[in-house]
């Protein structure tokens, strides 16, 4: 199956090589994959941090609870 799918990368390399096409297409998939390695790089690190927030202790014990008493019971 593998063997099949080569063969037809090989005869539509050829076919685009001919025309004049092969450099041109070499070049757009070079970039492509460049550009999804980038993007995969700054997903990744934006994940990282994400997770960096999400497992950071929370300190809620430090924090004072709400007290309205400073506002008169008519307001």
């Amino acid at each position: 199956m593998t063997d099949d799918r080569d063969k037809r990368e090989v005869q539509i390399g050829a076919i685009a090589n001919k025309s004049g096409k092969g450099a041109k297409q070499e070049r757009r998939q070079d970039r492509l994959k460049q550009a999804l390695r980038e993007n995969l790089k700054r997903r990744k690190s934006q994940a990282r941090g994400r997770d960096d927030l999400t497992s950071a202790p929370s300190n809620i014990d430090d924090v004072p609870p709400y007290d309205d008493s400073s506002k008169k019971s008519g307001e």
